[in-house]
């Protein structure tokens, strides 16, 4: 009698999955349809990730208040979203020698600090950095919102596609370096970090009413200074303690 590889199971005969785990008898070797299907289930390229992207640029506050309260079948899981979104960001930025900016700038701001290095941190994990900044963006979204009764988790699914958009447009602009100038790219960036996010969650928020921008400029903007507060902080207080160990 044969046994599932998986959990050990006694197998059935003619069985082609497990009964108790439905791990499959056979396994089909690794070849280049296995690594297609794989790509294009992670990505869900026929009509998730694109899906994604189409809407989050014509109508994103529609299209994410859907996803939270109506039909997710079409759209790309959120956290996926922004993690891929922001890979791509740092590859490209990479690759065009943009992070060669933001390095130059925190090496003259904070010099070999613990902030330097957290921050250098930040600037290679996006993705990761993008969530955690998410956090203190949506405390006060929950803040600004709060009569709209959305909870903390729903927030942070608006802003995981948010900031997973403007990743993309900021991939886009990244295209660009090389044929603007140092000053000219930091103001753009600036800009799309900013206008793009106000947009879609203003949008989002009932987009009829001039407040509602007005209120996401100011959670995204407060959220970011008080991410960006905490790695000051968390960076003194690192140094701190090296210092008096020292």
């Amino acid at each position: 009698m044969t046994h599932c590889k998986n959990c050990n199971s006694a197998l059935r005969p003619n069985e082609n999955f497990c009964h108790n785990c439905g791990q499959p008898i056979h396994l089909k070797r690794i070849d280049k349809h296995y690594v297609y299907h794989e790509v294009f289930h992670l990505l869900h390229f026929e009509k998730g990730f694109f899906y994604n992207v189409r809407e989050l640029m014509i109508r994103p506050g529609h299209s994410i208040r859907e996803f939270i309260t109506e039909n997710r079948t079409k759209h790309m899981k959120p956290i996926a979203f922004l993690i891929l979104t922001s890979l791509l960001f740092t590859l490209i930025s990479h690759l065009f020698h943009a992070d060669e900016i933001y390095n130059g700038k925190e090496q003259l701001m904070f010099g070999k600090s613990s902030i330097a290095a957290i921050q250098n941190w930040v600037e290679t994990h996006y993705g990761y950095a993008n969530i955690i900044m998410g956090g203190f963006i949506a405390l006060w979204v929950k803040l600004l919102f709060r009569k709209y009764q959305y909870n903390f988790f729903e927030i942070s699914v608006l802003l995981c596609f948010v900031m997973g958009q403007g990743m993309l447009l900021l991939t886009l602009e990244t295209f660009f370096v090389n044929v603007l100038n140092e000053q000219l790219y930091k103001i753009l960036l600036s800009i799309i970090s900013l206008a793009y996010p106000t947009w879609a969650m203003g949008q989002f928020f009932d987009g009829n009413k001039v407040l509602n921008y007005v209120k996401a400029f100011l959670a995204y903007f407060l959220g970011y200074l008080l991410f960006y507060a905490g790695v000051i902080f968390l960076g003194l207080l690192i140094d701190l303690i090296l210092a008096s160990k020292s």
